[in-house]
């Protein structure tokens, strides 16, 4: 998902990350070069960036169960900061892991400031 606009001070643009917090492709590496993502900080709030991630430190994908654990994490993190705007990223579906399908219900419940892939939107509202 591009992000259209600059991020404003009360925006986040959240990403898949890896757990060792190596930002070096995709929506990553656009966190750490635009948005604050800090290199060993794998999962959390960084600058204008939150990651949640997708991989272990060897970069192999976790388990769904897993990334729900961190997901659950951020929506929680969301519904107590509604002074800010969340840009999710399709989190683990951009570089051939997960699909879409997958993902999407593991954000189900989200609070109203998070604007989630159109795709995710629609996967949602069929449930």
């Amino acid at each position: 998902m591009a992000i259209k606009h600059e991020i404003r001070d009360n925006e986040i643009f959240v990403f898949g990350s890896n757990k060792a917090g190596k930002h070096g492709l995709g929506t990553a590496l656009t966190a750490r070069m635009k948005y604050g993502a800090e290199m060993g900080q794998g999962f959390g709030l960084q600058g204008q960036s939150l990651a949640i991630p997708v991989k272990d430190e060897q970069l192999k994908l976790l388990p769904l169960e897993e990334i729900k654990t961190y997901v659950d994490l951020f929506i929680d993190f969301a519904k107590t900061n509604f002074d800010k705007r969340f840009f999710v990223t399709p989190v683990g579906t951009a570089l051939g892991e997960y699909r879409a399908q997958d993902i999407a219900p593991l954000f189900k419940g989200v609070s109203d400031n998070c604007r989630l892939p159109p795709e995710w939107e629609e996967i949602l509202k069929a449930e």
